[in-house]
């Protein structure tokens, strides 16, 4: 059987971590959660440094990143992941609150996979991050990781 890969949470409200999570149960995603609460973090997570040094590398099935964080925000942080050889087709989803126009078009330009608003009634807010959650983590296909390039284009 096929080892379901985390999904990692980079979000700094409590609450929007608590009923992420409860979604995510409460909808038999098996995926185990990590939770990261600022940019810098994330990005620590995903490089395995920091407090994460021992942790096993490998990129998460998705990132839900929130757009408004401390020490860094989303947008600094989805520049950091896609510049990185290692993590730049790391499948990035917004969950954010943030219905602005610029951060929508910053954040398709730097590569998102989806921008999704969170909504803001708890049944609205649990189907969106059960629908999210079933795609990314268990639908989706992922690239395998360390592969080299196809060179054939040379």
């Amino acid at each position: 059987m096929k080892e379901l890969r985390r999904i990692l949470l980079a979000e700094d409200n409590p609450k929007d971590i608590e009923l992420t999570i409860e979604a995510l149960i409460d909808n038999n995603l098996a995926n185990i959660v990590d939770v990261v609460n600022d940019g810098v973090e994330v990005l620590e997570y995903l490089r395995c440094e920091g407090k994460y040094f021992e942790r096993k590398s490998g990129n998460p099935a998705v990132l839900l990143l929130d757009l408004k964080m401390p020490k860094m925000g989303g947008i600094e942080v989805l520049q950091a992941i896609r510049s990185e050889t290692k993590l730049k087709m790391l499948p990035v989803v917004i969950l954010s609150s943030s219905r602005e126009e610029q951060d929508l078009i910053r954040t398709y330009e730097l590569g998102i996979n989806a921008y999704v608003v969170k909504p803001v009634g708890f049944k609205d807010f649990t189907e969106a991050v059960k629908n999210i959650g079933i795609f990314w983590a268990i639908l989706n296909e992922l690239p395998p990781e360390g592969k080299p390039k196809n060179d054939s284009a040379k």
